[in-house]
């Protein structure tokens, strides 16, 4: 039992929910008013009813009080003719029709309350219905409003996440493209200093590195040098013009005694 029980109130949900989902609340607004308006049909129905039926009530009253006054006129009339039982009759005729008349009477303020009260109900109806109607107008607007409104918000929220999408994908291209530019300096690092044989397991000749390692100290102690002189002949220049003479003579002598002595030599 316990299980059925739950079964039936999961279908029930699920049904629901089901009609929930269908349901357009513009329909129900409509369909709404509708009855409103078959209530207030209904309520004039009866109150054109009951104003026949006071009418009804008024004319047999009226054929009523005619009636009583032909028999009033007709006991009248006995009386002067000496027919005094015809005259009792007449009159006895007459009070049944009073009695009647009192009847109607009664029936008639009841059915004039009661029309009063259908009026009143009409009348209330009626404003009931038109406030229904101006607000079920502005419902409407608000719904379709509201609808347009959502779907525009899931059309942005769809092309927000598409580029949230796009954004997540240049960040990933843009980090691959760091990651292989890195990669590419590296491997140029590692080929500038032959160090990428190695990394790579190709192997090498270690006498040609220490080798090509000696020429290039060698290369930079050249320059080194080279530097080294033209600072100190940058240093020196200035005290050429005092020691010239001096200078020149001995540079000439240095230079012609080997001169001097070649012939000799080649003599020898």
């Amino acid at each position: 039992m316990s299980v059925m029980k739950r079964l039936s109130g999961i279908v029930q949900a699920k049904a629901n929910k089901a009609l929930d989902k269908a349901e357009n609340p513009a329909d129900m607004l409509d369909l709404t008013y509708e009855k409103q308006l078959e209530n207030l049909q209904k309520v004039r129905r009866a109150l054109a009813d009951v104003a026949t039926a006071r009418k009804r009530l008024e004319l047999q009253a009226t054929q009523l009080q005619g009636q009583a006054q032909k028999l009033q006129d007709q006991a009248k009339q006995a009386l002067g003719q000496g027919q005094e039982d015809l005259a009792r009759e007449a009159l006895a005729r007459r009070a049944t029709l009073a009695e009647q008349l009192d009847s109607l009477g009664t029936q008639h303020q009841q059915v004039e309350q009661q029309q009063q009260q259908l009026e009143t109900t009409a009348s209330r109806l009626q404003a009931q219905v038109d406030a229904f109607r101006t607000k079920k107008e502005t419902l409407k607007a608000s719904y379709t409003a509201s609808k347009a409104q959502a779907s525009i918000g899931e059309a942005v929220s769809g092309i927000s996440e598409s580029m949230t999408d796009a954004g997540m994908t240049l960040d990933r291209a843009q980090d691959k493209i760091a990651q292989m530019q890195a990669r590419a300096g590296a491997i140029d690092e590692l080929l500038d200093t032959g160090a990428l044989p190695d990394a790579l397991g190709g192997g090498g000749d270690d006498i040609q590195k220490q080798l090509d390692a000696t020429s290039r100290a060698g290369q930079v102690d050249s320059e080194l040098a080279a530097l080294k002189a033209q600072i100190g002949a940058g240093a020196g220049s200035p005290s050429l013009p005092a020691g010239s003479a001096d200078g020149g003579d001995g540079a000439a002598s240095a230079d012609t005694a080997p001169a001097a002595g070649a012939p000799d030599g080649g003599n020898s």
